[in-house]
């Protein structure tokens, strides 16, 4: 009886049925970062290289600092069912993470930095899309409306033009004067940025979102012409924006890569 009930529960619970991996070196991600490692970010994080992406955590404000990865077309449709598998980044200390109890009943979405379904290509890089380091907080019209519309669109546009896109994005905010919820204080992002390159010509995309709840979804007014801002933990990129051929449809720049 007990047996069953232990089945029961972790077959219940998808965050307690998988064992994580130790993080790896940030130079293992060298596929994942092709135009190089984000500068300027903060003085106390945590570098993290995962099986399909890397990032940046600020352990002071509990959520990512930017997080990167490749996305080849052939990996923008996959197998894995999403598994809702949120838990706790086990190399983070506790005190120095977000746990998923911050969320419950704070008006926030668990807002995923690499999403799932670009991480869906192989069951262990969708559960680790679910670690709560890759998460930030976001109200629901934001994530689950132009930010999830613009995931789908990258997709899109690795498919169609059979070109690997590399994507950096990450939250903007103020430790110390942004709001926080839960009891472990986890930062709330005034606003989200996402830079998206094209691997083979260069060009550059990259948007500004407000984390507010009432927005279009309606990607032109999002794009920018750089995502650096004062309050940004990431000052640098070391990609260069400058207006020239477009991506899709949209306005761009180019990238191009470190030396």
């Amino acid at each position: 009886m007990l047996s069953t009930l232990i089945l029961i529960l972790f077959s219940s619970n998808p965050a307690l049925a998988w064992d994580q991996r130790p993080n790896s070196p940030i130079t293992a991600c060298a596929d994942e970062l092709p135009f190089g490692v984000p500068t300027g970010g903060p003085a106390n994080s945590t570098l993290e290289c995962r099986e399909g992406y890397a990032l940046q955590h600020d352990n002071a404000a509990k959520i990512a600092a930017w997080a990167a990865w490749t996305l080849p077309p052939e990996e923008t449709i996959g197998c894995n069912p999403r598994e809702d598998a949120f838990t706790a980044d086990a190399d983070l200390l506790k005190g120095s993470r977000a746990e998923p109890s911050d969320y419950a009943r704070s008006g926030y979405d668990k807002g995923h930095m690499v999403p799932d379904a670009d991480m869906s290509w192989s069951k262990q890089t969708s559960l680790e899309s679910f670690l709560m380091s890759n998460m930030s907080p976001q109200l629901p019209n934001l994530n689950r409306g132009a930010w999830k519309l613009l995931e789908a669109q990258t997709r899109a546009w690795a498919w169609s033009r059979k070109h690997a896109l590399t994507i950096y994005d990450g939250n903007i905010y103020n430790v110390g004067t942004s709001k926080t919820i839960g009891d472990d204080k986890v930062v709330v992002p005034e606003s989200l940025f996402k830079i998206i390159i094209d691997d083979v010509t260069g060009e550059v995309l990259a948007f500004q979102f407000p984390n507010i709840d009432k927005q279009p979804t309606d990607l032109k007014p999002r794009l920018t012409s750089s995502p650096r801002s004062r309050s940004s933990p990431v000052s640098s990129f070391r990609c260069h924006l400058v207006t020239t051929r477009p991506l899709s449809l949209l306005t761009s720049g180019r990238a191009a890569r470190p030396r």
